[in-house]
């Protein structure tokens, strides 16, 4: 902190160690995202829908026996969740419709030309832009260019009714095995947890003896590093929510994803409360002054506890988040302890807690140099404590009210008789004095 004497502390090993452990903690969150749809059951996802979409084709009147459009297009509608296959199976379906009317119209007029071929795929992605298909714009002019190519009503009315068979089998793929993704994002919520919770370990190991400038140093870059894992924490659980997105398992059941987000912004409030503790931590390490809160060893004994409870009660979030099953899943035993077990290391980091604030209470006169980071390593503390407290949801009764017939109650209702007790004693003990 500024005005504070402090020691230089040795940054490139410390950096160094800081993106191994990036790098590790990256790769295992990957590969829990990978566990969502196995490869197994993804190739036969996508062979069976193949194969169903070339069977219907194979019973329009007509045609042909190696017409492989149909298939072809269902293997390009499916996608992971069900929103996205819908989105993309209209988007096909609008681009290839489009296209092939465009040729047709073309083609009607004007011979088969180079000049004519380029200005048709101008035209043909115009299109596309304008009706914003995206991923789907080039279908347009692929589209287009085959049909024209050809000069035959029967290929474009053939193209038209196997995108549609495609489509149709690929939506119908979708609304029988899209996966609800909600226990990789669940999975990697209890693996950011757990980080955050071995680095609490860890710290409040360290903080048996005086800590080292650079091993201080190394805690806080750590902290920055949880930084990407919350993004990656993030991108998890917004493949949770889309798959839920119109998926006809939700009808059954309350929306799985509905609380996984309350606990990532907890978690992310968490893990900045972590980074300013640790950047405290750091500059009482660095202080080259007896005024440093972590040169005493009894401050250090206690601040340990503290962070010890807190190291368990992030833990115990992470583990209350992580073994909520999904609806699909087979019931296990349910494990009401992790609740009452949150509730008691919060409980006791508190009682830790008002022990460092007995030995952190400090006379700015009598230590000038460290009273300010003794002040901001307790405030942090408490944060982070209270970052971690169950949000009790709030009565029915109350949600139900509308809130102008509260507001109009408030206005006209007249004070209740414990208020005008209260409000007469203040005034008779006043005159009294």
């Amino acid at each position: 902190m500024k005005g504070f004497p402090l020691r230089s502390a040795p940054s490139e090993s410390v950096s160094e160690a800081a993106k191994a452990v990036a790098r590790r903690q990256a790769e295992q969150l990957t590969l829990v995202r990978r566990r969502a749809q196995p490869a197994a059951v993804y190739i036969t996802r996508l062979t069976l829908t193949a194969v169903f979409a070339y069977l219907v084709a194979l019973q329009l009147p007509g045609g042909s026996a190696r017409s492989v459009l149909a298939p072809l297009t269902a293997l390009l509608v499916v996608q992971a969740t069900l929103f996205h296959t819908i989105r993309s199976a209209v988007q096909r379906v609008i681009g290839v419709t489009v296209g092939v009317l465009a040729a047709v119209a073309v083609s009607a007029y004007v011979p088969f030309s180079w000049w004519v071929l380029g200005l048709l795929i101008a035209g043909a992605l115009a299109l596309g832009l304008v009706l914003r298909l995206r991923e789907e714009t080039l279908e347009v002019p692929i589209s287009a260019m085959l049909i024209f190519s050809v000069d035959s009503h029967a290929a474009a009315t053939s193209r038209i009714t196997e995108t549609l068979i495609g489509a149709a089998a690929g939506l119908a793929a979708g609304l029988l095995f899209a996966p609800l993704r909600v226990q990789p994002a669940k999975d990697a919520i209890g693996d950011l947890s757990r980080q955050m919770a071995d680095l609490l370990g860890q710290m409040a190991d360290g903080l048996a003896e005086e800590p080292d400038p650079r091993r201080a140093a190394e805690w806080l870059d750590r902290t920055r590093a949880l930084r990407g894992e919350i993004e990656r924490v993030d991108d998890a659980l917004s493949q949770a929510e889309e798959s839920v997105r119109l998926n006809p398992r939700r009808l059954r059941y309350h929306d799985p994803a509905a609380g996984l987000r309350d606990g990532v912004d907890t978690l992310e409030r968490a893990a900045t409360d972590l980074r300013v503790l640790a950047r405290a931590v750091a500059d009482s390490a660095r202080l080259d002054s007896g005024d440093s809160p972590v040169k005493d060893t009894e401050t250090r004994a206690r601040l340990a506890a503290v962070i010890a409870e807190l190291a368990a009660s992030v833990r115990a979030y992470g583990q209350l988040i992580e073994t909520d099953p999904e609806p699909d899943a087979p019931e296990a035993p349910a494990e009401p302890d992790l609740s009452l077990v949150l509730e008691d290391h919060l409980e006791e980091a508190l009682r830790q807690q008002d022990r460092l604030a007995d030995v952190l209470a400090t006379d700015p006169a009598e230590r000038p140099d460290g009273w300010p980071l003794r002040g901001e390593i307790l405030a942090h503390v408490d944060r982070l404590r209270n970052e971690l407290q169950p949000r009790q949801p709030a009565p029915a009764a109350e949600t139900r009210k509308p809130p102008r017939l509260l507001r109009h109650r408030c206005r006209t209702a007249p004070p209740g008789r414990r208020y005008r007790t209260a409000l007469r004693s203040r005034v008779r003990a006043r005159l009294r004095a």
